[in-house]
């Protein structure tokens, strides 16, 4: 009688090859972008702070640190199977819900007029917000991956679950009030759904509900006085210069200072005398402008634009719906927010309050982003696995 002998575990060191063999796998071009943001970052955050944060480099130290943390977080994530992505994306969404609710407790405390921050002390502080982004984006994959029988499109019920758990989410965000962020929280909605591939009398329904929704907001007084004003300060900027269009002005200012080659790291004299309120997060852009000029500006735009490049064509190779929805809708989110924060410091669009990916000076924000990174290899690595 033959025995049946048990099929031994892979060892210590075929798990170790396996694991540098995922390394190996990864999109280069993706990381080398981010990458080269993140060092011009942390040289435009120390010039923008380096006068003013305690120690000097105090703010620096400190950005470089949640540099390091969120690329741990990235490589975590890539390094997680990528079917477990899957299964543990309703606990990432609930857990990005009680973070959302906890802001609104005792713990929750309000910065540059959002009660959007939870204290943890040292000089730290997290913003679920940011992660919402994230348990929104594996959600929505989630709930759409599945289509309906003979179809490539996800189920109608699919879809309305998908608005209902998104609404609920920018409604939490929306409280706090971050204008800013509820609009992100929208656009990857927008794009989850319509990469999942909905009829067009959906995608029409869909937009003439945002339009609706944005009215309602304006016309029953939901967006604070300080929000209001920087709309009025987009439409007309040169009207009050000293006042809700001085960032506007300023920002222009000093971008346009920079002329083509810039006026040289630390040689700023805007970012120098702090003229432009923010310049190390929300007006970052601004530094890059002046200090680095327009080359240097679109050095930072070629960037970003790498990574959205290397995500769409994630997205597209990837042979799982799952995959696809989860890189698209983080495309979709990383255009958006870019886009939006340079285009505030360029006058093209409203002032939101919204860091620029990779770039600004930010904990929470940055390992979301990386995260993001981290979903996009994890992605990249395993495409071809379904």
């Amino acid at each position: 009688m033959s025995s049946v002998k048990a099929v031994p575990s892979r060892s210590f060191a075929g798990r170790t090859m396996a694991g540098f063999s995922a390394v190996g796998r990864m999109d280069g071009l993706l990381l080398v972008a981010v990458a080269a943001l993140a060092v011009i970052g942390t040289m435009l955050v120390w010039s923008s702070t380096r006068t003013w944060a305690p120690g000097a480099t105090g703010l620096v130290k400190k950005h470089i640190l949640n540099l390091v943390i969120g690329a741990v977080l990235a490589g975590t994530t890539t390094m997680v199977d990528y079917r477990a992505l899957r299964i543990c994306a309703p606990l990432v969404y609930v857990v990005s819900l009680v973070g959302l609710f906890l802001v609104i407790t005792p713990l929750g405390s309000t910065v540059n007029g959002a009660h959007s921050w939870i204290m943890l002390g040292g000089g730290f502080a997290f913003q679920p917000s940011e992660f919402a982004k994230v348990g929104l984006v594996m959600m929505l994959a989630m709930l759409l991956a599945k289509p309906a029988t003979g179809t490539d499109r996800p189920r109608g019920m699919d879809v309305w679950i998908a608005l209902v758990i998104s609404a609920f989410t920018m409604g939490l965000v929306m409280f706090q009030p971050d204008f800013g962020t509820t609009m992100v929280l929208g656009v990857i909605t927008a794009g989850s759904i319509v990469i999942a591939g909905i009829r067009k009398r959906w995608i029409g329904g869909l937009a003439l509900s945002a339009v609706g929704a944005a009215a309602a907001v304006w016309f029953l007084d939901v967006l604070e006085p300080y929000q209001i004003a920087r709309f009025t300060a987009f439409l007309n900027p040169a009207s009050d210069p000293r006042g809700v269009g001085y960032n506007s002005t300023q920002s222009l200012i000093a971008i346009g200072s920079g002329e083509l080659f810039g006026k040289g790291l630390f040689d700023g004299g805007q970012t120098t005398g702090r003229f432009v309120p923010e310049q190390h997060t929300d007006f970052i852009f601004t530094v890059a402008g002046e200090e680095f000029g327009f080359l240097g500006s679109v050095t930072v735009v070629a960037l970003l634009g790498v990574i959205l490049v290397r995500g769409v064509r994630i997205a597209q190779e990837c042979g799982d719906r799952f995959g696809t929805l989860v890189a698209g809708a983080i495309v979709c989110w990383l255009a958006f927010q870019s886009f939006i924060n340079i285009g505030m410091t360029v006058g093209i669009m409203p002032i939101t309050g919204l860091p620029l990916p990779f770039v600004s000076y930010g904990g929470t924000a940055t390992f979301a982003n990386m995260i993001a990174v981290g979903l996009l290899q994890a992605i990249h690595i395993r495409k071809h696995q379904f």
